[in-house]
């Protein structure tokens, strides 16, 4: 009896198993059919501007193939980086970019460890205002921001407007209520006995943070370290209102003010100083992809 019983069920966990793999398999195509899409979409612009770059100015202006270079030359490159102007621009944003990334570590991850653990009244209202604060669009501060500053101007006589170092004040603003966000949710995650033991052993909470926590939670203090150089390296509006003068300007708007005279577009510099604008965030999550993944996931889905 039980040899026909599994005779008879062969057949059947034949077709369960058949239509099982055709279901995986019409899956994967629809995967890769949408994975090819999306390449589409988002690889075309920097195709463009990679072809567009290697192209002198009468054959961009040329009625011929845009997607072809038939002439092509490095002059575009060459004359940007050996132009005194744009390094200085490269060099304001280094500068801007790797401060802020300095100030938003310290001060999110004190406030995200003590909004974690220590718990204290008010700790979780605190914690959800600070990432509601992310959420208010830099279009709507930057006015009570340049009122701000003007009236610090106005009563001390300290130079803040139209002066690089004002972004590292103004920056903060965007990436420390995020960071410190991040930071809450991966220091949530850690299991509580840590810091318990750490404690009975006498240690106080800062070497707790320093000794303990850091370590543990490197992932996401990675996580939190590229998107604070992200933000401070890519951002047009605030260096847009409060710098003015070509040596304060930053490279986002640096490249849009001097190389747009009117309405002449100097279009292959423009690709140009675009495309190596954009090559140290590209190689930080070329090498780091995985630590912010990691510490994006832990900071939303635990705690």
């Amino acid at each position: 009896m039980s040899t026909l019983a599994i005779d008879k069920a062969g057949p059947s966990r034949k077709v369960k198993y058949g239509s099982m793999s055709r279901d995986r398999a019409w899956a994967l195509r629809w995967s890769y059919f949408f994975l090819v899409l999306f390449a589409i979409f988002f690889l075309t612009p920097p195709i463009y501007m990679l072809i567009t770059s290697l192209k002198s100015s009468a054959e961009i202006s040329a009625a011929t193939n845009p997607w072809w270079v038939f002439h092509p030359t490095l002059s575009n490159y060459v004359e940007l980086l050996t132009s005194n102007q744009f390094l200085r621009f490269f060099w304001n944003s280094s500068i801007v970019s790797l401060a802020v990334v300095a100030v938003t570590m310290l001060i999110s991850v004190p406030a995200a460890f003590a909004l974690a653990r220590m718990k204290f009244w008010g700790s979780a209202t605190l914690a959800t205002g600070v990432f509601l604060t992310y959420l208010i669009p830099d279009s709507l501060l930057f006015i009570p921001l340049f009122k701000m500053l003007a009236l610090v101007q106005d009563y001390t006589g300290i130079t803040l407007l139209n002066r690089w170092y004002v972004l590292l004040f103004i920056y903060p603003t965007l990436t420390v209520p995020f960071c410190t966000w991040i930071m809450i949710g991966y220091f949530a995650s850690i299991p509580k006995e840590l810091d318990e033991a750490a404690l009975i052993d006498g240690a106080s909470w800062l070497q707790t943070l320093t000794r303990i926590f850091i370590p543990v939670a490197l992932p996401g203090l990675i996580a939190a370290t590229i998107f604070a150089f992200t933000v401070s390296w890519a951002q047009f509006l605030y260096p847009l209102v409060f710098t003015t003068s070509v040596d304060q300007l930053v490279l986002p708007v640096g490249i849009t003010t001097t190389l747009i005279k009117g309405d002449v577009f100097n279009w292959g510099q423009i690709m140009t100083g675009a495309l190596l604008g954009a090559a140290p965030p590209l190689i930080i999550y070329a090498f780091l992809m995985d630590y912010y993944i990691a510490g994006l996931t832990a900071g939303a889905t635990k705690g």
